[in-house]
């Protein structure tokens, strides 16, 4: 996929792009927009996708179009593959990015609350993948960004089921990367550590000692997933410490990681 962001038949290229209303979304979409990639905004948040695409229109001369969704909700995955076909919009780069997390203890969190996660952080992305990437390898062109996180390396007590599902969609990006390795269409998957973004407060990870040690921007998060994407890394890790966790968990007795990670999100 050349970094001039090419459709494969002269066009510009069309990126989809869920969880775009905020965060690592929203800057992977002005990212795109700027380089020249025309973009479909997936979120829940009506309102800010209308506002974010109207601002990339106007720098940066686009198309955007803002396309609400809950992902949480079962046949969301399908019902925009069908709006977006039905409308003649071919998608070149799928960018899975909406997720979500909780910290408490897994016996007292609501049980919708857990299996919304899982819809969204892993049965959704599967599905979009499953949808767009039949339609990329036919045209011998294409891309799927799978955001993912550092918490995937390993199980992670108080945020139990949300590490699991990072831990799916990073194992899940890599052998979708190798199946379909000189296809023309590349996988890449971004897993940030700490990052500055919605997703803090609503997991509640502001007072641990992991968030507490600090925290990326999610501008730099995303300049790093974009550029990684474009290179056709399988996997990006962005930050040097955060680069060195996958190192770390090899070197330490698997008890030993799952307690410190416990103790960090504590």
């Amino acid at each position: 996929m050349p970094k001039e962001e090419s459709g494969g038949n002269g066009t510009a290229e069309t990126v989809l792009i869920t969880g775009a209303s905020s965060g690592i979304g929203t800057e992977l979409a002005r990212i795109f927009a700027r380089e020249g990639s025309n973009v479909v905004l997936v979120a829940r948040s009506e309102a800010k996708l209308v506002e974010l695409a109207a601002d990339l229109m106007a720098k940066h001369g686009v198309r955007a179009i803002p396309l609400r969704a809950d992902l949480a909700e079962l046949g969301a995955a399908q019902q925009i593959f069908e709006r977006l076909r039905a409308d003649g919009e071919q998608v070149d780069v799928l960018v899975n990015n909406a997720g979500f997390g909780f910290r408490g203890a897994f016996a007292e969190i609501d049980v919708a609350a857990q299996l919304d996660m899982i819809q969204v952080n892993v049965t959704a992305p599967t599905h979009l993948a499953r949808l767009f990437l039949p339609p990329m390898l036919a045209r011998g062109h294409g891309g799927i960004l799978n955001v993912a996180s550092a918490a995937g390396f390993q199980p992670g007590p108080w945020m139990n089921v949300y590490y699991a599902t990072k831990a799916y969609l990073l194992h899940f990006s890599e052998a979708l990367g190798e199946e379909v390795a000189g296809t023309g269409v590349r996988v890449s998957c971004l897993a940030p550590g700490p990052t500055h973004t919605g997703f803090g407060d609503l997991a509640d990870m502001g007072p641990t000692r992991l968030f507490k040690l600090g925290a990326m921007s999610a501008q730099k998060v995303a300049e790093a997933g974009y550029r990684g994407l474009r290179r056709g890394d399988s996997l990006v890790v962005p930050g040097a410490r955060n680069a060195a966790i996958p190192w770390m968990i090899r070197m330490v007795p698997r008890v030993a990681g799952r307690r410190i990670a416990g103790f960090l999100n504590r």
